[in-house]
């Protein structure tokens, strides 16, 4: 079946219909991966986009629950060079394409997803639709692509009460902004005591399971949409030693009265370099943001910069002086995407007992 991919500029790309059928309306945004997709479709961050895959071939490895970091996909759309109808792994239990078709995801494929990248680069991340409506005009729709917003998508990812997964080590507070599997296992590993909070929870709430350390999950959106989670961190702020991922870290800036802005096409994928300032090594991570805290307004005699992109420059970490608190931008939890930077959950649990 017959596919469009129309962006809001006007440019459209014709290919073949892949997962379910219909109209879709989104975010466009590309990931560089090579590997992870599964990972890529539930990751709770990317809810409300279309996510363009840059390697030409995904599904070869087909699809299995172990894999997914939230119970089920979160991407709009999907959009790909070529998709794989007869992958070749032993893990494998079904095809991305049914997979797709299963959780109603609308995508596309066959198109020339190197240009749409370059036009994202060039031009900067766009709203977009897919579509597989034979009658489908882009007149029709280009109000509705031009003004889609991603409304409150942290209410939409978040756990809806309090977990608990109980162990001999370390309590900690973790508060879901809409967290990846792979966060809770690196902490399950390392025997904490695990208490997860809606991003909805109030300090007060927080606080009273008594945590050696709160941690502050990744999650989707602008972090300025975030108001009431950033005043539950001020008043955390000194409490307990903290440690940030994605959204955790741009919502601790922004308690800190620091800023964060928008980046012109993001960076997504599990191949980004990042340099620790701290001894000089650079690691390869896998990300996953549109926004970036913003260097020159942090306090300097509160924060300085422990992490930055190789690419170009932008703030990946930050470490505070006036309390135990670090944040990274960057995913050590990788999945999908190296391992390098596990060590910070290390680095946590080595300032919690200090």
């Amino acid at each position: 079946m017959k596919a469009i991919l129309a962006l809001e500029d006007g440019t459209q790309f014709v290919g073949q219909s892949i997962g379910a059928t219909g109209t879709c309306v989104g975010e466009v945004v590309f990931d560089t991966g090579m590997t992870g997709y599964l990972e890529v479709l539930t990751d709770p961050s990317f809810a409300g986009q279309l996510i363009t895959m840059t390697y030409p071939l995904i599904g070869n490895y087909g699809v299995n629950t172990e894999d997914q970091e939230s119970p089920r996909p979160y991407a709009k759309g999907f959009i790909v060079r070529e998709l794989c109808d007869e992958p070749s792994n032993f893990r494998s239990r079904e095809t991305l394409n049914s997979y797709l078709k299963r959780h109603n995801i609308i995508g596309i494929q066959g198109i020339d997803t190197r240009a749409l990248t370059r036009s994202l680069r060039n031009k900067g991340t766009m709203n977009g639709v897919i579509s597989t409506d034979s009658a489908f005009r882009m007149e029709d729709w280009i109000e509705k692509v031009k003004n889609y917003i991603i409304r409150n998508p942290v209410e939409q990812v978040t756990s809806k009460e309090v977990k608990h997964i109980e162990g001999s080590g370390r309590r900690v507070a973790l508060l879901d902004y809409g967290i990846k599997t792979s966060i809770i296992q690196c902490l399950i590993k390392r025997n904490c005591d695990l208490y997860i909070f809606p991003a909805a929870s109030s300090a007060e709430e927080i606080l009273s399971v008594e945590p050696d350390g709160i941690m502050l999950s990744n999650g989707p959106g602008d972090p300025k949409d975030c108001a009431f989670q950033i005043n539950v961190l001020k008043k955390l702020i000194g409490k307990k030693p903290m440690f940030g991922i994605c959204l955790g870290h741009q919502l601790t800036a922004l308690a800190y009265g620091g800023d964060t802005g928008k980046l012109k096409y993001g960076h997504r994928g599990g191949n980004h370099p990042v340099k620790d300032l701290a001894n000089g090594r650079t690691y390869i991570t896998s990300q996953n943001h549109g926004y970036v805290v913003l260097a020159e307004k942090l306090d300097s005699r509160k924060a300085v910069v422990s992490h930055i992109n190789i690419n170009d420059g932008t703030v990946e970490g930050i470490r505070y002086l006036d309390t135990p608190i670090f944040t990274v931008q960057f995913h050590p939890e990788a999945s999908p995407g190296p391992r390098d930077t596990e060590y910070l959950f290390d680095r946590f649990m080595a300032m919690i007992d200090k």
